[in-house]
């Protein structure tokens, strides 16, 4: 059964999300490796957090190219984590605006494109006319 449009372009969306999180953990083992960490032992863990999570992400927009239903929840729930940091980075004395646009634009974008692609889906799935309210 062939995606559509909207499935295709939350897969890439999402799996581009992933390519990035895995940016994040090179840029993690430069900072590591350059010794510009105050706790290795806290380094390593963020950083294996983060391959964890781009593990994660990549997985689901391979559910979401594949039209698995987990896969648009688990990129939901992605977009909502991204959009809380974001509006963590708002906030506070040390405030980021730009960095807060630099998650929230994307992500509101990748989330507006996952439930229009959830609503192709429920529409494909959906029982002809003439078997509803039997």
């Amino acid at each position: 059964m062939p995606i559509s449009a909207a499935e295709r372009l939350a897969s890439v969306l999402v799996g581009l999300e992933g390519v990035a999180l895995l940016a994040l953990a090179g840029w993690q083992i430069v900072a590591l490796s350059a010794g510009d960490t105050e706790s290795v032992t806290s380094a390593v863990a963020l950083l294996v957090l983060t391959v964890v999570g781009a593990a994660a992400v990549l997985a689901f927009a391979i559910g979401i190219a594949r039209a698995h239903s987990w896969g648009r929840s688990g990129g939901v729930v992605t977009q909502l984590l991204l959009l809380a940091v974001a509006a963590g980075a708002l906030t506070g004395g040390d405030a980021q605006p730009a960095t807060a646009a630099l998650l929230a634009l994307p992500g509101v974008a990748t989330l507006a494109t996952l439930i229009t692609a959830a609503r192709r889906a429920g529409a494909r799935q959906a029982p002809p006319e003439s078997l509803r309210g039997r």
